[in-house]
């Protein structure tokens, strides 16, 4: 099931990173109250086509390792911090014509466009309720926790903890929710096309996610 965005939240975004080289806006999907919601960092250029999050290349490896512990892509709700995808605009000598043409690759997303988008994803959080949050990449991870942590110290680590909300989308300020929510953080899918030896760590840290939608521990 896509989710729909109040379309306020959605105005207040838009009007906080006008000017901001962003296109598109692809929204979480899945089933409310999931065993498992898997949050990344923004969507590309394939999700931009499709419309469908975690799509593209570290799509698959996402949904192997989903098979990997028993679930389905339409088991889990997947979702980014960013809702909108990062571009930069690179101007490059075209091989075969030597014409000068225009590239937009995709982009890490800014502290202020992850700002600028936190209510929103509060908000989502708040409908989805999940049972246990998945963060892949380090801009989800501190997004939700805080920006002391990173993957490469804490991934396959269980946090139960409350997250990270929103107060004020141009002061940048946090606070944190009253109640804990257990999130576990790995490595990027992407990351193993960037690091064959992860490999191995990045399947036992998806069975530890495993162990904890079994047996809560």
């Amino acid at each position: 099931m896509k989710m729909k965005y109040p379309d306020e939240l959605i105005q207040r975004v838009n009007a906080e990173l006008a000017g901001h080289q962003l296109e598109g806006l692809v929204t979480g999907r899945g089933p409310r109250r999931p065993q498992l919601m898997v949050v990344g960092e923004a969507p590309g250029r394939t999700e931009i086509e499709t419309h469908v999050p975690f799509c593209g290349a570290a799509g698959k490896e996402l949904t192997k390792s989903l098979a990997a512990i028993g679930l389905s892509r339409d088991d889990v709700y997947i979702t980014s911090v960013v809702r909108s995808r990062p571009y930069a605009l690179k101007h490059v000598q075209d091989k075969r014509s030597g014409q000068i043409v225009e590239k937009r690759p995709n982009r890490p997303p800014t502290k202020r466009e992850v700002r600028a988008f936190a209510p929103v994803f509060d908000w989502e959080v708040d409908q989805v309720v999940p049972q246990l949050i998945v963060t892949v990449g380090n801009t989800a991870l501190q997004r939700l926790l805080g920006s002391q942590y990173t993957v490469g110290a804490v991934h396959g680590q269980l946090f139960m903890q409350p997250l990270q909300r929103s107060t004020n989308q141009l002061t940048g300020k946090y606070e944190h929710a009253i109640q804990p929510t257990p999130v576990i953080p790995l490595f990027h899918p992407a990351a193993v096309f960037y690091n064959r030896k992860l490999q191995p760590q990045i399947e036992a840290d998806w069975q530890r996610v495993a162990r904890y939608i079994t047996t809560g521990e």
